[in-house]
């Protein structure tokens, strides 16, 4: 990357999920801000956890608050750094309306020398009722960290 490179998540988003999981699940980029960043899960059968209820599982929602946890992480630091995520909670408010979209929205609050803090919700287009509240802790490891392991 050079020196003028600012992460910008509505270019990377598409190169992120290309040939991931989070591709597979059809995360598709909705919006950002100087740190959060907002993707949607299209609803499919495939990814309902209750067949008759026909509402998405709780895997495929903690795969979209993941996702768009680090791509809030990369957008507040404006690059790419690597990143592992510690601990991410999901408290789940209320089920998802059936055959219907969730948008995961993610704000990355405070990084550290090593770590970054974020917390979001997961909604149906109205972010006032959310289906759940996320709260999490990435490890990061930049590119001139002591610690970092050598290759070789």
């Amino acid at each position: 990357m050079t020196a003028d490179f600012v992460f910008d998540p509505a270019r990377a988003t598409p190169f992120l999920t290309a040939q991931s999981h989070n591709g597979w699940l059809g995360l598709t980029y909705c919006g950002h801000g100087e740190d959060w960043v907002e993707l949607e899960l299209p609803w499919r059968p495939d990814l309902v956890g209750e067949e008759e209820r026909e509402v998405l599982a709780s895997g495929p929602i903690v795969s979209l608050m993941d996702m768009a946890s680090g791509l809030a992480i990369w957008t507040r630091m404006g690059k790419i750094e690597p990143i592992a995520t510690l601990d991410l909670r999901i408290d789940y408010t209320r089920a998802a309306a059936p055959r219907g979209s969730v948008f995961g929205r993610a704000t990355c609050y405070r990084t550290t020398r090593s770590a970054a803090f974020v917390h979001g919700i997961a909604h149906e287009g109205d972010p006032n009722d959310p289906v759940a509240r996320v709260q999490g802790v990435f490890m990061t490891i930049a590119a001139n960290d002591p610690r970092k392991i050598a290759h070789g």
